[in-house]
């Protein structure tokens, strides 16, 4: 192939599909992938649906457009399959901030304790949980934990501290939270909302719980300051 140019994109996306076509594959790509990535793409979305798509294709042959973790976690859904990663080094922050051998250490300072991981985990990490959740159902799942093994439970959340504090907020009980986060959102400051609300005044606000301004958007609301019907926390999926 050629070196990537705007001109000749259209040529590369055909010949990457002739190519997909060619050796019984389906290309998935994440929706934080470059537009021209999505639009070769015979299927974009957020981590898990992907994953659950790779289980369901026809296909035996996986290309996943994405970070090493979701990779995984589609050859762990579909084990016949043969999983492809574009680039073998990319990587996700969060998903580092928490080894197996972490987690194990951890879980022995409490033991008895529920482990609750998010989705963005390594397999390995998965394996030593009780259970994997996304950010659209991470609420439900921990309110279901205690309703099911009583008030008093210890859990232990992780690796984003954002969501962990999110789901905190949201079920009115505490946890022990893992000090991990993507340090993309984590980037995302108060400064830069108050920046976006001068810029777009009356603009809605969709928020990832992964990201720690959840919080100061949260309080604007509180304060009056936007519409409460205006502010949506949502994972990458339902945005």
């Amino acid at each position: 192939m050629s070196l990537l140019t705007l001109e000749n994109v259209p040529a590369m996306q055909d010949e990457v599909r002739a190519l997909a076509q060619e050796h019984d594959a389906v290309i998935l790509a994440h929706n934080y992938q470059l537009p021209e990535i999505q639009d070769v793409a015979h299927h974009v979305g957020d981590s898990l649906q992907l994953s659950q798509l790779a289980a369901r294709a026809g296909e035996s042959v996986i290309a996943f457009c994405g970070v090493h973790f979701m990779a995984e976690t589609a050859s762990v859904l579909c084990p016949e399959k043969t999983v492809l990663l574009p680039d073998p080094d990319a990587g996700c922050s969060l998903a580092d901030s928490i080894t197996a051998s972490q987690l194990r250490a951890w879980k022995a300072e409490h033991p008895g304790a529920v482990v609750v991981m998010y989705v963005n985990t390594t397999a390995e990490v998965k394996a030593e949980t009780d259970y994997c959740v996304t950010s659209s159902n991470a609420v439900a799942v921990v309110e279901s934990i205690y309703r099911e093994r009583g008030e008093q439970t210890e859990i232990l959340f992780g690796p984003d501290m954002f969501l962990g504090a999110y789901v905190e907020k949201m079920t009115g009980r505490p946890m022990r939270v893992w000090d991990g986060e993507c340090h993309v959102h984590a980037g995302i400051r108060p400064r830069d909302i108050a920046d976006r609300r001068e810029a777009h005044p009356g603009a809605d606000f969709l928020i990832h719980p992964e990201r720690g301004c959840s919080t100061s958007v949260m309080e604007y609301a509180a304060a009056g300051d936007i519409a409460p019907a205006g502010v949506q926390m949502l994972s990458t999926g339902q945005m």
